[in-house]
């Protein structure tokens, strides 16, 4: 497909050799045309000021600044400029981050020529795409149940963690500043909110968890 204005596309990977394989690929569209490469996040948003990509495809995992501070600044100081994360990684968390630092789509490096195309052009166009994997570990992370403690307040964090070096409620009272009765309360939340029904209970699945860690 040839088009009157080509899809500027900067290149964002520490890797030289990915970003000459980037490079190669955007050469076989004539609607797509290589706007520039970058080998971290620093000189990816220094870029976006000189070149004015239309899309940015952009490692996520990379020394100094990363894939997701980079897109979040590029996206707050260049709105108009699409990201496309393009990583090796499929972990959910980073998938998460990707796109609440606004990415519009994720996708992972083995993804074919003519798809990685369609995602470019689609992205110019407004629209996200998301890699398979990429939706199955969001599917996934959705349907999980939060993990244990998840919902405790900062204040029971610090007497669950006294609880764990060993103090009882008056000893913890003390080193908060705060009367017996208070603490009890504290406990009591902490032990239905792990769902256990002792101190002895809570102390040990706090540190199986790591819930302080």
């Amino acid at each position: 497909m040839t088009v009157s204005s080509p899809i500027r596309v900067l290149l964002v990977d520490d890797h030289a050799m990915v970003r000459r394989g980037l490079a190669t690929f955007l050469q076989v569209f004539d609607d797509l045309q290589l706007a520039g490469e970058a080998g971290d996040g620093e000189a990816a948003i220094q870029l976006c000021a000189q070149t004015r990509p239309d899309v940015v495809l952009m490692d996520m995992v990379m020394p100094d600044m990363d894939g997701v501070a980079a897109t979040r600044a590029i996206r707050r100081r260049f709105p108009t400029v699409q990201v496309i994360a393009l990583t090796s990684f499929k972990e959910a968390a980073l998938v998460q981050n990707a796109l609440q630092a606004g990415a519009i789509g994720y996708l992972l490096k083995d993804v074919s020529a003519d798809e990685l195309a369609q995602a470019i052009r689609a992205a110019h166009a407004g629209r996200g795409t998301l890699s398979p994997e990429a939706t199955q570990a969001l599917v996934h992370a959705a349907t999980q149940p939060a993990p244990p403690g998840d919902d405790l307040t900062e204040r029971e964090r610090e007497v669950l963690a006294l609880m764990i070096d060993g103090l009882n409620n008056t000893e913890i009272a003390e080193k908060l500043v705060v009367s017996p009765s208070t603490v009890k309360s504290h406990v009591s939340h902490i032990l239905a909110k792990l769902d256990v029904s002792s101190r002895t209970e809570a102390v040990a699945l706090a540190v199986r968890h790591h819930l302080l860690d």
